[in-house]
């Protein structure tokens, strides 16, 4: 599995977006200060990195997964 994931700074409020075939190694290597929000799954690493970079690149994918968190 691959995942598509969307992290929050818990100091700064800065946001990240990533994708990882390890969800829970990757969260640790973030380190304890980003919290994880949301995360997608995907069989396909080519899904998961086409979804990442639209999240990334269209600044409307990201407001629409922002207000769906309440963010």
């Amino acid at each position: 599995m691959y995942y598509v994931y969307f992290l929050r700074n818990l100091k700064n409020g800065t946001f990240y977006i990533g994708y990882t075939s390890n969800l829970r190694r990757r969260k640790q290597e973030h380190g304890k200060e980003w919290e994880l929000l949301y995360y997608e799954a995907y069989r396909d690493k080519t899904l998961a990195i086409k979804r990442e970079r639209q999240i990334k690149q269209y600044g409307g994918s990201l407001r629409a997964l922002k207000k769906r968190l309440g963010l």
